[in-house]
């Protein structure tokens, strides 16, 4: 796994050796960038944006969008493996000015998210395949009032996947690669 553009392009990234972190491939990322920044839906310019990466796993986005100049990336990731992995990452870049490393469940730090922390423009969600808590993540991006005006919610499921999401968010685009699935939201 690489980063596909930027300062760090090129740069490798630590990636777990087990199988309960699944990785966004390089060819599903490098087409959620360019979707995100040249098509006529979207065009958005990351510079100066804050990012915030759920289930963050190994930060391969994350890093992606450091490595874009964005502002600030906050990283939520439970599992050990996958914490310690995104730490070796985001040191080997020298990157921890830039990013915020939050150990919690993401419910959790939806539920926590209060007024005076800084909104995001970007929310990417890659959450495990299996997990049915699509519904209720929305509910509560929606409740705390996470996303800025004009800010993008971007999902990663298994093409498979039928979720269900709150009335207030509709599908902008989607796209399939493989077995995953991309879903954009305003």
């Amino acid at each position: 796994m690489r980063i596909i553009s930027g300062k760090y392009k090129g740069k490798k990234l630590f990636i777990p050796q087990d199988k309960n972190t699944r990785p966004l491939k390089d060819l599903v990322k490098e087409s959620i960038f360019n979707k995100i920044s040249h098509s006529k839906i979207f065009k958005i310019n990351l510079e100066d944006k804050n990012i915030l990466d759920l289930f963050s796993g190994t930060g391969s986005f994350g890093i992606e969008c450091l490595s874009r100049n964005v502002n600030k990336v906050t990283f939520v990731e439970n599992n050990e493996n996958a914490f310690n992995i995104l730490s070796k990452n985001i040191n080997k870049l020298k990157v921890g000015n830039k990013a915020n490393i939050v150990v919690k469940t993401v419910t959790d730090y939806l539920s926590d998210f209060s007024e005076k922390d800084n909104k995001f423009d970007l929310i990417f969600l890659d959450p495990p395949f299996k997990d049915q808590n699509i519904y209720e993540l929305f509910k509560l991006i929606k409740e705390k009032n996470l996303l800025k005006n004009k800010g993008l919610i971007i999902l990663h499921r298994h093409k498979k996947s039928e979720d269900k999401f709150p009335e207030n968010f509709e599908i902008a685009d989607k796209n399939q690669y493989g077995l995953s699935k991309i879903l954009y939201f305003f």
